[in-house]
């Protein structure tokens, strides 16, 4: 499709371990598309942060990757070289990380780090420090012009976190990978932070990946949905379907434990019981059985392939199986 900017086609990756190797993605295929928001959503250990460091190439010394491609533009990053890899991130790509408080230099004005962003820039130091002005003011810091001289400690964790935004936009990329930029906000700046998100997605008519574990975000937010479950994709489509008919029982489980969704008052929170699986030693057949309640033998022996379930949805459960079967 000329319309598809990233493609992750059947992409499997392991760290080598002492223990063996660790199975942090296995088979994952997905694609974005131009000017579209995609989420990716699951709990901590599904491998999101894995799957965010294969794509921009930064990997740990013991990554392998075992098989499949990652396509940007028609271009397979996994066969690129560092120094094109180098010439992507920040320009055709760029990222948004989880903690504002973590992500600029302390000892450097903003609008120093800014303006160094702009390092493959031709233009004078006073076009490069009237541009940061400007992306400052379109996140919406006030007195932008002023505030290029003032330091990362000067503003609230809301402001950095707008800031972040600012300088991954900086180059006008391609792609803007959003890694979980809402959790270290309150509820409010949580609102703020994704509608500004959307007004400059639009302005700009980037794509973006949003990683999230905050469901009434994704749902906001997103165009499309991935559901990743212990560095396998299990559910993906449209987000009002996958919100509204999940087809994995993993995803319903999910949605029922997210507080949106919880309708009368309870001294205890629902929860998914159970823990994900040892990724270096995966159990025969489905990767949720355990935590399933709804397994069958099937289950237990073979693992369900990810199929489609309806128009551009498509889910990983031999339930689903014996439903078009049947």
């Amino acid at each position: 499709m000329t319309d598809v900017l990233l493609e992750i086609d059947n992409l499997s990756v392991d760290y080598e371990t002492a223990r063996g190797d660790l199975k942090a993605l296995r088979n994952i295929s997905f694609d974005v598309r131009k000017a579209e928001i995609v989420g990716i959503v699951g709990e901590s250990g599904c491998g999101k942060s894995t799957l965010i460091s294969s794509i921009l190439r930064l990997i740990a010394p013991n990554t392998r990757f075992r098989s499949g491609e990652i396509r940007f533009d028609g271009s397979d990053l996994l066969k690129a070289t560092e120094r094109e890899m180098r010439a992507l991130r920040g320009d055709e790509i760029s990222i948004v990380f989880q903690d504002p408080m973590q992500t600029h230099n302390p000892v450097l004005s903003v609008g120093q780090q800014m303006i160094d962003i702009q390092h493959r820039s031709k233009a004078p130091k006073g076009e490069k420090r009237e541009k940061a002005a400007q992306m400052l003011a379109a996140v919406g810091i006030p007195d932008p012009e002023a505030r290029l001289d003032q330091f990362p400690h000067e503003f609230s964790g809301g402001m950095r976190q707008r800031i972040a935004i600012a300088m991954a936009l900086m180059s006008e990329p391609n792609l803007l990978i959003a890694d979980e930029p809402t959790t270290a906000l309150d509820a409010t700046l949580e609102v703020q932070i994704i509608e500004r998100l959307q007004e400059l997605q639009r302005e700009m008519d980037c794509a973006i990946l949003f990683i999230s574990h905050h469901l009434g975000v994704i749902a906001e937010l997103c165009d499309r949905v991935v559901v990743m479950y212990a560095g396998a994709v299990v559910e993906s489509g449209d987000v009002r379907k996958i919100f509204h008919e999940p087809k994995h029982p993993y995803t319903r489980r999910l949605i029922e434990c997210d507080p949106g969704h919880i309708k009368t008052r309870a001294r205890i929170l629902p929860t998914i019981p159970g823990e994900v699986p040892d990724l270096a030693n995966i159990p025969d057949g489905c990767i949720f059985r355990d935590r399933c309640n709804q397994a069958t033998e099937r289950c237990m022996a073979h693992v369900p392939p990810l199929e489609s379930v309806g128009e551009e949805h498509m889910a990983a459960c031999w339930l689903n199986h014996e439903e078009v079967t049947a």
